[in-house]
């Protein structure tokens, strides 16, 4: 039976740490929540494939190919396959990034 949630309660803030919580994990790609206290961050990297970061509550800068993004409650960002991203939490801040595996068309701009 489907289970109604509420994504802003599934991962709880730790002091001084990032907390993610996995949702989905198939072949094809990963739902994630991750709940960062400020000033915890994702240091700079690379992935194959196009990320989806959806805010759930707090601000953050996120890093892509060098040039920063502010980003807040109810916004959200692709981080393109390939190309440099990095994450720091200006406030507490949670996310729900979603990784799709595969090699399609291009995202929405």
């Amino acid at each position: 039976m489907p289970e109604i949630m509420n994504v802003k309660e599934m991962v709880a803030y730790q002091q001084g740490a990032v907390v993610s919580k996995t949702l989905v994990e198939k072949e094809t790609g990963t739902v994630t929540l991750f709940a960062f206290d400020v000033g915890q961050s994702l240091s700079e990297h690379t992935a194959p494939f196009d990320a989806l970061a959806q805010v759930t509550e707090g601000r953050a800068e996120i890093l892509i190919a060098g040039i920063p993004h502010l980003v807040g409650e109810g916004e959200m960002l692709v981080m393109p396959a390939n190309k440099s991203h990095a994450l720091k939490a200006l406030t507490p801040f949670k996310m729900m990034l979603t990784m799709i595996r595969s090699q399609g068309k291009q995202p929405i701009k």
